[in-house]
């Protein structure tokens, strides 16, 4: 494919061992990077992206797939990118396998939090009657990232927030040692405290929560 050729011969050119070292190590030595700094990776992305805008267009699924496969971390990044784009308010019903498929696959929390909130976010927005489902499922995945989505997947939901859906998940997985977990009760609850603080905070005073996510969750009330 043009766009994929393109996308890769730029960052070819861009290579920086330097940063490479850098950004591997800040991700725990869990993926490959080429050493592009986000500015630089965004910007070589749209230029391929727009003189391929049709075929990135046309087959938005297929390229994200095919660049998830590539070992570099910058891949992967676009992958998001491209479908947090072109599937907005887009999305067909099959979708939902294809945003597990990036959940748990090459995961950890720089893209399972975007995918979290955009693809499966994006996704129960527009398919509001899959919601239960698809959140029962995850939620009780042995996957921890499968787990952590289905506490995030509200984030930029605001006032059209289930608060019974997202209480009802903090509590579920109060008790998990996880430090993921206990960060995305926080993370969830602080983002919905700034739509309704009392409920928030109610609920933290009777949850019994973990520590940390409380210390999250109450950070700004």
């Amino acid at each position: 494919m043009g766009f994929i050729n393109t996308l890769t011969a730029s960052f070819k050119a861009n290579v920086s061992v330097e940063n490479a070292v850098y950004m591997k190590k800040y991700m725990k030595d869990k993926f490959v990077f080429m050493g592009l700094k986000t500015d630089l990776r965004r910007s070589l992305f749209k230029l391929a992206a727009t003189e391929y805008k049709d075929e990135v267009k046309e087959h938005p699924r297929e390229l994200a797939k095919q660049l998830y496969g590539m070992p570099q971390r910058e891949y992967h990044y676009c992958a998001v990118e491209i479908l947090m784009k072109e599937l907005k308010n887009k999305f067909s019903k099959d979708d939902i396998n294809l945003t597990e498929y990036l959940l748990i696959t090459h995961s950890w929390w720089d893209t399972v939090d975007v995918i979290a909130k955009y693809l499966l976010g994006g996704y129960l927005q527009q398919y509001p009657e899959e919601t239960l489902s698809v959140i029962n499922r995850f939620s009780s995945s042995d996957n921890m990232w499968l787990n952590r989505s289905a506490i995030l997947f509200q984030l930029g939901y605001k006032k059209d927030t289930d608060a019974s859906i997202l209480f009802s998940e903090c509590l579920k997985h109060k008790e998990s040692n996880e430090f993921f977990i206990q960060k995305a009760i926080g993370w969830a609850l602080r983002e919905y405290g700034k739509t309704d603080p009392d409920a928030v905070r109610n609920f933290v005073f009777r949850a019994s929560l973990k520590p940390l996510s409380t210390r999250e969750a109450l950070k700004n009330l």
